[in-house]
């Protein structure tokens, strides 16, 4: 695992401190939201993590494009004072020292949306409205190489890593295996992979919680056909793919609620690259890889089947047959 240590060095610690700003937010207030294009919920957690991680990007690989969830559009408007000045306030109480233009600035560095030979994809905040709900949310990291997932780092700050300890980072490097982590770094890292099924009454399977976000009556039909009587794990955002990585779970259904729905690459590049490498499969729901050559979408698929590799054709089939095809 030689390769890409600084980087990865960097993801680890930036990801961390996010991850302990959006642990301190989601704390201490009743999180404020603004009303982006979409209508989706952004946070102060949101805006505060985009900054810090970018701005630690800035500083050790300035010329690396990001492409990125969020954008300060909305921030740098003078009706929005007051909701960048409690920005402000949470990444000084981290221990940086910035203004406002800096901030928006940073935020703005997650505006690319080209594909390049090597850029970052960043979700600041993966499963907002589970933050907003004090659920499962997910603060995500990857970096493409020549169109390939080359590392990726997801913090976890409400998924326990055991009965005792709260808070999980999970992180990868192509071919260095997966691992996990307490966030408070309470004890030492440990190798994960998927779970080996001994038996399929034992199949568990996690989806969205939100209906809008994966197709939830075809997954249910999935499920049937595939003898799975366990009830699904619902839970919000790339926590799943860490989930299924240390093997609670052995299948991950992300199925399209539109034929025209594409998704977004921040929303799986980071948890794609841990599921791998701990020995896992990730497609569309076709059985197709996915494409992270295409800037900001993944244009040229559709949903994504995740599952811990043995099952994962059969899962595929079992999607086409609920779907008709």
């Amino acid at each position: 695992m030689s390769e890409f240590q600084q980087e990865l060095h960097l993801a680890l610690t930036a990801v961390r401190r996010a991850s302990t700003v959006c642990t301190a937010i989601q704390a201490g207030i009743s999180p404020e939201t603004l009303s982006k294009q979409d209508k989706s919920p952004v946070t102060i957690a949101d805006y505060s993590s985009q900054a810090l991680i970018c701005a630690a990007l800035q500083s050790e690989f300035p010329a690396d494009p990001v492409i990125g969830e969020e954008d300060a559009a909305e921030l740098r408007r003078p009706d929005q004072a007051q909701f960048l000045e409690k920005v402000l306030i949470h990444l000084r109480n981290a221990g940086i020292h910035c203004d406002a233009e800096q901030v928006c600035d940073w935020i703005d560095r997650g505006g690319a949306s080209d594909f390049q030979h090597r850029f970052w994809t960043l979700d600041p905040i993966d499963g907002t409205k589970g933050f907003l709900r004090r659920e499962q949310y997910a603060v995500s990291l990857a970096l493409i190489v020549d169109g390939q997932i080359v590392l990726g780092v997801l913090g976890c700050p409400n998924l326990p890593f055991n009965s005792v300890v709260g808070g999980t980072l999970f992180w990868a490097v192509r071919s260095g295996g997966a691992w996990m982590q307490p966030l408070d770094e309470s004890l030492p890292p440990c190798r994960i992979h998927v779970a080996a099924l001994q038996n399929r009454n034992d199949l568990r399977f996690c989806e969205s919680v939100e209906s809008g976000h994966s197709k939830q009556d075809t997954a249910a039909t999935i499920a049937e056909k595939l003898g799975i009587t366990a009830e699904p794990i619902r839970m919000d955002s790339q926590a799943k793919y860490g989930v299924v990585a240390r093997g609670d779970a052995h299948i991950y259904l992300r199925l399209p609620t539109r034929a025209d729905y594409r998704e977004k690459i921040w929303d799986h590049a980071g948890g794609v690259i841990v599921v791998t490498e701990a020995g896992g499969i990730v497609t569309d729901v076709r059985g197709r890889p996915l494409d992270f050559t295409r800037g900001r979408e993944l244009s040229t698929n559709q949903g994504v089947i995740v599952t811990t590799g043995g099952i994962h054709q059969e899962v595929v089939e079992a999607y086409r047959l609920a779907v008709g095809e």
